[in-house]
């Protein structure tokens, strides 16, 4: 088998590295963490601080692969808390801000057409648009804005501060109000 196929995160020189982590993503089969309803088990010691880093028993968890496998069972219930589900059991999850962080951004057309895609640091590629909306909170500490894209369920990724400041270059007047076209949706930013 070509290593192409064999590989599909392999990028083509023709295409972005972003559009081969599409293509899994969307081919991708998440583990049904929505249908499960066990037993709530507790606290075990599980969190994910602000800046990303998850941890068990306050000691952070170094192991890529690890993390990316707890994010897949990972759920944020109707009462907002934040669970690792199984079949079997449900466990807490203390999460400092939003569970995942959008890291990486590549804009696709302009304007009105535009379409943004990004990647979180659990390697999520999601395309912002009615599926996946962008919102902008009020930070009250600063003022600022801190953008969310929804990843899935009631899962989001904050925008880091570099990504921030791409996604910023994208603002755009709109009736009184500013706002970032994606997905054939203008999100306002407030």
């Amino acid at each position: 088998m070509p290593e192409d196929q064999a590989n599909p995160l392999a990028a083509s020189s023709a295409g972005s590295s972003l559009d081969a982590l599409l293509a899994v993503a969307k081919g991708d089969r998440l583990p049904p963490v929505e249908l499960w309803n066990p037993p709530h088990c507790g606290d075990i010691g599980m969190a994910i601080r602000a800046d990303g880093v998850w941890l068990y028993q306050n000691s952070p968890i170094g192991r890529q692969p690890m993390v990316r496998m707890f994010s897949r069972i990972l759920r944020r219930d109707a009462d907002g808390r934040h669970y690792l589900v199984t079949p079997v059991e449900k466990v807490d999850v203390a999460v400092a801000d939003a569970p995942f962080l959008a890291v990486e951004m590549e804009v696709r057309g302009a304007g009105q057409t535009q379409t943004l895609i990004f990647r979180t640091n659990v390697d999520d590629v999601v395309e912002c648009g009615p599926d996946h909306p962008l919102r902008f909170v009020v930070e009250p500490a600063s003022g600022g804005l801190k953008p969310y894209i929804l990843v899935r369920g009631r899962l989001e990724a904050l925008v880091t501060r570099a990504v921030y400041y791409d996604l910023m270059e994208l603002v755009t007047e709109r009736e009184g109000s500013a706002g970032i076209w994606s997905g054939g949706v203008c999100w306002d930013v407030g």
